[in-house]
């Protein structure tokens, strides 16, 4: 017969699967610092001895890292996504910058569809509260964070797409988008003319989202990446535009 017996689960290994469906949903954040172990082992409700066992189970596996003197934080579980050649080869070419905004504008609008009709009341207001913030930072002269805000809208699109898979591809995206590999963000916020479509743009997104209206949510993220997609291919064209204005300049005062 194919029956076993069954056998109460260890005290660790509870833990350890808690904590890996909090780093599988995202919820646990790569880089982010686990409370104290006192603390942690109250919450859950179980021995020191018990969290500690848990614990190095997690850090074997990567999932979980000890820094010294600082406590434990959530593994780089992000960082494996590329390799590092892989990474400088898509900051060396443009063609790089056009296919990541293709790959966003599929599945962001996958999410946004996704969103519309699997999210909770929660992750709506999530979604609406972030754009909200949007529009508070969109009347400073520094576009710095509205921009940072920009990234963290459409990551909690995804988020409320309840799409694992997905989620932990696009925080890996996003990481390199922060970090300038693909285009300069802030480049993107400088003109107000530009900021002002841009906040438009989002707010269409969340007015769709905030209706559960599939269709629209989806309509509206094309859009704004079609948007981004055409501004980034002018930005680059007057870049080189005016590159050639500024040799034909030094060539006529040498003359």
């Amino acid at each position: 017969m194919p029956f076993q017996r069954i056998q109460s689960e260890k005290l660790s290994s509870s833990v350890v699967r808690q904590i890996e469906l909090l780093i599988l949903r995202g919820i646990l954040r790569p880089g982010e610092r686990l409370p104290s172990e006192r603390e942690l082992s109250e919450k859950l409700g179980v021995s020191r001895p018990s969290l500690r066992e848990a614990v190095a189970d997690l850090q074997e596996r990567g999932l979980l890292a000890t820094r010294a003197g600082a406590g434990i934080y959530v593994g780089d579980v992000l960082g494996s996504a590329f390799s590092a050649a892989l990474i400088k080869l898509f900051a060396a070419h443009d063609e790089a910058v056009f296919d990541y905004i293709a790959f966003r504008r599929d599945l962001e609008a996958l999410a946004a569809e996704r969103a519309a009709r699997l999210a909770s009341d929660t992750d709506l207001k999530v979604v609406d509260t972030l754009f909200r913030k949007m529009e508070a930072a969109h009347t400073k002269r520094n576009p710095a964070d509205e921009a940072k805000l920009d990234a963290e809208f459409h990551l909690s699109i995804i988020e409320a797409s309840h799409n694992v898979i997905m989620l932990h591809m696009m925080r890996s995206m996003f990481e390199l988008l922060r970090e300038g590999v693909f285009y300069n963000r802030q480049v993107m916020f400088k003109q107000r003319t530009t900021r002002d479509m841009l906040l438009d743009q989002h707010r269409a997104i969340n007015s769709a989202l905030q209706a559960r209206d599939a269709a629209a949510a989806r309509a509206a993220v094309e859009a704004h990446l079609n948007y981004v997609e055409a501004s980034l291919s002018d930005q680059q064209k007057s870049e080189r535009n005016e590159e050639i204005a500024r040799q034909r300049f030094e060539h006529e005062q040498s003359r």
